[in-house]
């Protein structure tokens, strides 16, 4: 299949590349970028050099999109919801993994995004990009919306605790987010940038984080109701990674081993998702143990006392949380193997 990469000169877009130079089904055919517009791949991505020696980047067109069998797009928010509607509606199968189709109420685009959401009735369309729970919607999907990072996280922290129901009502999770700095982008701002970032932990976004309303909406469907979600973020200084701790409170009755138990069979076959068993070697989830894969490693842990339990969530969040998911939604939305061009080992140290 040929594929489109637009927006390709970011980091997101260079994990898309990077992945898809190894996969089996896919060639691609076109990459957009308008800052590096007729430069080769490899002026941007230096890593990527030789591997696609015969492409250059080119400016965003609607017509050379419509070329490719399928076109993920790593376009900022709001810069691609026009681009994706004409794909979508000419035919061509869209990953797009901007927020611009991932919440089903258009009425929280203005608050959360800035922006009146001019397609209302294709967010109805989009299917909801995380295979591990929404698996089967995804099976022949031609609008994927790739989730957020930090939701991905708190998501798969958090949804064995809550579609089994385990915890009390009104179902309230607590999630703390540790983000890395390629969260923010290739262009440096001056939180992201080197210098001020190093050495500094602080939390951002402590209002309110935009990818709360994600994780209210999906945890809030394996639920059968009403999920409530607050998600604090918090600057670390490392390249890479994410790990959520989304904290709950059981109902009376539930112990560790009910936990245990519903951990294990909800990701039951799941390909991406590694349960790290309480304290198994000293540790628990670790994003420095998921880097450079499209690996989940999921834990837990159970307070006694209080009752308190926390789901624990570690990506890589340029592949688990953006690239390697959107090709993981789309191998599965054509029914190839899930893990085809995604089966890369992490990296050590």
């Amino acid at each position: 299949m040929k594929a489109a990469v637009l927006g390709g000169s970011g980091f997101t877009g260079g994990e898309l590349l990077r992945i898809l130079a190894m996969h089996p089904d896919v060639e691609v055919s076109y990459v957009s970028s308008r800052e590096y517009a007729g430069r080769p791949i490899h002026y941007a991505h230096p890593h990527l050099k030789g591997f696609y020696s015969r492409l250059r980047f080119e400016p965003l067109s609607l017509d050379r999109a419509l070329d490719a069998d399928v076109v993920f797009s790593a376009l900022p928010h709001g810069v691609g919801v026009k681009l994706t509607a004409a794909l979508y509606e000419s035919g061509v199968r869209v990953v797009d993994l901007s927020a611009d189709y991932r919440l089903k109420d258009p009425g929280l685009y203005p608050r959360i995004y800035g922006f009146e959401h001019p397609y209302p009735d294709l967010l109805g369309k989009a299917v909801y990009g995380l295979p591990e729970t929404r698996g089967e919607e995804l099976r022949g999907a031609r609008l994927i919306a790739v989730p957020g990072c930090n939701a991905t996280a708190a998501i798969l922290a958090s949804a064995p605790l809550v579609a089994t129901g385990l915890v009390e009502e009104p179902v309230r999770v607590v999630v703390d987010v540790k983000a890395s700095s390629s969260e923010a982008g290739s262009k440096p701002s001056r939180g992201s940038h080197h210098p001020i970032r190093e050495g500094a932990i602080r939390p951002y976004s402590a209002s309110g984080h935009r990818h709360a309303a994600e994780a209210v909406q999906e945890l809030s469907r394996l639920a059968g109701r009403r999920v409530w979600v607050s998600l604090v973020p918090h600057a670390v200084p490392s390249t890479r990674g994410v790990l959520a701790s989304a904290h709950s409170w059981l109902r009376d009755g539930v112990d560790s081993r009910d936990v245990a138990r519903a951990y294990a069979g909800f990701y039951r076959g799941r390909r991406f998702v590694r349960l790290v068993e309480p304290g198994t070697q000293g540790r628990y989830p670790d994003p420095k143990f998921v880097a450079g894969s499209n690996y989940a490693d999921v834990g837990w842990a159970v307070e006694g006392e209080s009752g308190r339990v926390t789901g624990f969530a570690a990506i890589d969040n340029l592949v688990k949380g953006a690239a390697g998911q959107a090709v993981q939604a789309f191998n599965v939305s054509i029914g190839l193997p899930e893990d085809a061009g995604l089966g890369i080992p992490p990296l050590s140290p």
